[in-house]
């Protein structure tokens, strides 16, 4: 594991260059569509750097309410601080962020939803890849199967050999936003964000079986709630919607 990367006199965080690179991806990807889709290019880093702003703010508020009981005695250095960085809190921060860009710019609506539902996975995909080589304890619980490890150098060290669940978010998210891409022209509107809705939620409902996360209802962790209300939505949505091809032309690959 390597939290820090020195080059030279500088030292740089693991996550935060992983951080960088999944919205860089994202900027990438969300460039090409918005140029398939007819819309002007630069609304893409536009969109990236809303998100961005909304996310962190988003990630740090639930950090400090997740963490009130110590967070509390130092407020502002809890809000300012460099780690611990909630995934829900940042969803739903970045989410607030690209409705108000997409408000100033007009393109609310489903179409704005689809074109967010492969860059959320790809961003995930990247983002949990920072987690495994940081260490930051987003692992899973102890395991002698041949491919668990120990995180003794991690931002949160354990010498247990455990289940490298950032490696297996990394692989599902990976190939569910490939799923979404090759998809993206295949239904009518809103449908890809439905489907996002679904396979995002259950993947992490799954991967909370194995992670060390403690239930707080039914056995069940905040995350695995939340992704629980994700599913239902996403299930709830296909299966009122009319699920037909938006076009007779080919899905891009």
């Amino acid at each position: 594991m390597h939290p820090e990367i020195h080059v030279g006199p500088v030292v740089v965080q693991s996550f935060g260059v992983c951080f960088a690179v999944g919205f860089l991806a994202c900027g990438a990807l969300a460039a090409r569509r918005l140029a398939e889709i007819g819309k002007p290019r630069d609304w893409a880093y536009e969109s990236i750097f809303a998100a961005l702003v909304g996310g962190l703010v988003g990630a740090r508020l639930d950090y400090v309410i997740e963490n009130w009981s110590t967070a509390h005695r130092d407020l502002l250095g809890s809000l300012f601080s460099g780690s611990g960085l909630v995934w829900y809190g940042g969803v739903i921060g970045g989410t607030i962020g690209v409705l108000v860009w997409a408000w100033r710019r007009d393109f609310l609506g489903l179409a704005l939803l689809d074109y967010a539902a492969p860059l959320l996975a790809l961003g995930y995909a990247v983002g949990r890849i920072g987690c495994q080589v940081s260490g930051d304890g987003d692992y899973g619980i102890a395991s002698k199967l041949p491919w668990a490890m120990a995180y003794p150098h991690g931002t949160k060290p354990i010498d247990t050999t455990v289940q490298p669940t950032p490696i297996y978010e990394t692989i599902t998210m990976g190939l569910v936003a490939l799923a979404l891409w090759r998809l993206r022209d295949r239904f009518r509107p809103g449908l890809l964000f439905a489907i996002w809705l679904v396979l995002s939620g259950l993947e992490r409902v799954l991967v909370e079986i194995i992670r060390r996360n403690h239930p707080v209802v039914a056995g069940l962790t905040v995350p695995q709630l939340f992704s629980l209300g994700l599913t239902a939505v996403g299930i709830v949505w296909l299966a009122r919607a009319d699920v037909r091809k938006a076009s007779t032309l080919p899905a891009q690959g």
